[in-house]
């Protein structure tokens, strides 16, 4: 299961769970304002933690390689179409907020939302 390089604009290497070294596809997009920070996961491209699993230990990872303030950003996770016949590798997109309680945490992006964020 290749992951395109659609999805992604860098590999960015992580510490995942204990330290293991780890890999996501990488986007930061600024839309009307808001800076979109896109990871996605590469399933067999990635040695170590899966990006939901990273969670916000990746996102501050990010923003401490990146230069940005995690409070400002709008993290986003992507498990990218892998043309499976499963459906647990069907594109999705779901925006992260780490302060949420846990059933409230991700909330999956609509068609529309996705299209304009990836300026499409």
């Amino acid at each position: 299961m290749k992951v395109s390089p659609d999805y992604y604009d860098e590999i960015f290497a992580f510490k995942g769970e204990w330290d293991m070294p780890s890999s996501c596809g990488l986007k930061i997009r600024t839309v009307e304002g808001k800076t979109f920070v896109i990871v996605t996961e590469l399933y067999q491209d990635n040695p170590g933690t899966s990006v939901t699993y990273a969670g916000q230990k990746l996102a501050d990872q990010i923003c401490e390689a990146k230069g940005l303030n995690l409070s400002e950003i709008v993290y986003v996770e992507c498990n990218p179409n892998t043309n499976s016949k499963l459906s647990f590798y069907d594109e999705e997109y779901f925006v992260v907020d780490f302060n949420a309680d846990p059933q409230h945490k991700y909330r999956q992006m609509d068609r529309e939302e996705i299209m304009k964020l990836l300026g499409k």
